[in-house]
């Protein structure tokens, strides 16, 4: 496995031919970094902890200031992805977005906004990603940084972050993706619907995009989503009985219904079972409900044709739990392969999942535009090694997990930390660090402290 891993390494190579011997140098230590070993933490400082030859401020200067594209990395990354995905089924392309909390307010992007991990708002930058997935298997393939509208109205603070001037302004997720939707097929990928969650399955402008580049979509929606069981007929309303202007937004001519009290209303009968998936506890069945309605926001797109899938899941306690999808396949699409498409959402979280917990996709030490972007761009990479690897040795080894590879290579790979001097050596310096913080933190107390008793020194008795 290291001599593989030294051959992807080389994959990766092209994109320096323009740069220094150094900065190649620097991204396969890096990339090393990021498969190297089972720890909580896979930050630039663990990182050079392990990685042999390897020191901070030369990964810092390569992840901040190495001008390396990393559009470029990631196109190679999907075209390879496009090659090695098993084509025995149907593929998806799957828009999803992550949200990595921050301290302070200086990395780029960062403000007070959604993080559907924490289920809460928080401090915190979002990232919009695209995954190519087939089956039980995905590669990320693109990932764009969200630029909130308090940073794309401060010039002193994207230049501050280094956010290129172009890329000074608060782009639409939505349209983030259908970027990412247009640009996977541009360089060629190979995918037969695409995916989405409830943050992008609602807007109509992400969906009417789609249906205008052709492209099959599965997209989930929230129960309060509203649909209608008829053409709405959207028509200007007549002027009153005394004349006037008349209303300039068309209204429906029948209501619309929330999705989840269609589901309530649908009869035992309208329920089919379907068997969606092998798992480890055998077959998963469940029971969908299919329906074709009409979706219209009231806006100026007009009115869309959908199927609406249900899927029933009964929890453990025997709670009913819905989940509602929209889709634009074909009317004779059968419900068994909507469900399909509808579960394959299930392994977009691998994607996080690995990245997250095998490769340190949210342990990063960067707060510039460029270097957030590079990191994301190695982590592609490092993923990418990891599916080959499983799909490499699926047959005698079907359970191979990405953990398992991350820790195979932390004994194989160089590492610099095999020595009790080193290992000594590092451990008396993050003491140094911890007490520096310690020493900083009472400072501050102090300091706070004696500004406190000043002030009451000088209220009035």
């Amino acid at each position: 496995m290291p001599g593989r891993f030294t051959d992807f390494c080389g994959y990766f190579d092209d994109r320096f031919k323009t740069t220094t011997r150094s900065c190649a140098r620097q991204a396969h230590q890096y990339l090393s970094g990021l498969v190297q070993g089972p720890t909580k933490k896979k930050n630039m400082e663990r990182m050079t902890e392990k990685v042999a030859d390897s020191d901070y401020e030369g990964m810092q200067h390569f992840l901040t200031d190495s001008p390396w594209d990393e559009r470029g990395v990631l196109d190679q990354v999907a075209q390879k992805a496009n090659l090695v995905l098993p084509r025995s089924g149907e593929r998806f392309l799957a828009i999803d977005e992550s949200a990595f909390a921050k301290k302070g307010n200086e990395s780029a992007g960062v403000a007070r906004q959604w993080d559907g991990r924490r289920g809460k708002v928080d401090n915190c930058q979002i990232g919009v990603f695209a995954t190519l997935g087939a089956g039980a298997h995905e590669a990320l393939i693109d990932a764009r940084l969200y630029l909130p509208h308090v940073w794309a109205k401060d010039t002193a603070r994207c230049k501050k972050a280094r956010i290129p001037v172009e890329q000074r302004s608060c782009v639409p997720k939505h349209i983030m993706a259908l970027e990412m939707v247009r640009r996977a097929r541009d360089i060629g990928l190979e995918f037969d619907w695409v995916a989405a969650d409830g943050g992008y399955g609602h807007n109509g402008a992400f969906l009417q995009g789609l249906d205008e580049m052709n492209e099959t979509y599965m997209v989930d929606v929230h129960s309060d989503q509203r649909a209608y069981l008829q053409h709405p007929d959207p028509r200007t309303p007549p002027p009153g009985p005394r004349g006037g202007i008349r209303a300039a937004i068309p209204a429906p001519g029948v209501l619309a219904i929330e999705v989840r009290k269609i589901a309530a209303e649908a009869s035992f009968e309208s329920w089919q079972s379907v068997d969606v998936r092998s798992t480890t506890k055998g077959v998963l069945k469940r029971r969908f409900l299919r329906l074709a309605v009409w979706v219209w926001d009231g806006g100026d797109i007009p009115p869309r044709a959908s199927t609406l899938l249900v899927r029933e899941d009964l929890e453990a306690d025997g709670t009913r739990k819905l989940k509602y999808s929209l889709s634009n396949a074909p009317a004779n699409t059968t419900t068994k392969r909507l469900a399909l498409m509808q579960a394959q959402r299930f392994w977009i979280e691998d994607t996080f999942h690995n990245g997250k917990g095998a490769v340190g996709m949210a342990d990063y030490q960067a707060r510039q535009w460029t270097s957030w972007h590079h990191h994301m761009a190695l982590v592609a990479m490092a993923l990418l090694f990891l599916l080959e690897e499983r799909l490499l040795h699926r047959q005698k080894i079907p359970l191979l997990s990405c953990n398992d590879i991350v820790e195979l290579l932390a004994w194989q790979l160089p590492r610099k930390d095999k020595s009790l001097k080193e290992l000594t050596k590092q451990m008396t310096r993050r003491h140094q660090q911890r007490q520096a913080s310690i020493d900083s933190a009472i400072r501050c107390q102090s300091k706070s402290h004696n500004v406190l008793f000043t002030n009451n020194e000088n209220l009035p008795k």
